[in-house]
């Protein structure tokens, strides 16, 4: 996980989030997530978008494992699809 307390904590909102969205699933699994998606990133130059980036990224690889709660790849749109 991160060194930065900063990015600490919006990870700890990040999975908080994404633990509602992913209700069948353990924090464990969805923290794994956050972490894995946190590491594909953390060397971004612009932050200010990091934890957005983080949780699309943690999202979607929840959904690759079968436990997306928006089956058909609705995920967190607007019902006009944006």
């Amino acid at each position: 996980m991160p060194e930065d307390p900063e990015d600490a904590a919006t990870l700890a909102r990040v999975a908080d989030r994404l633990v509602k969205a992913f209700a069948g699933l353990d924090r464990e699994t969805v923290e794994s997530a956050v972490g894995t998606a946190y590491a594909e990133l953390r060397y971004a130059r612009v932050r200010t978008y990091l934890p957005i980036l983080v949780e699309r990224r943690a999202r979607d690889l929840l959904a690759a494992a079968g436990d997306d709660p928006f089956p058909g790849g609705e995920g967190d749109r607007d019902p006009a699809g944006r």
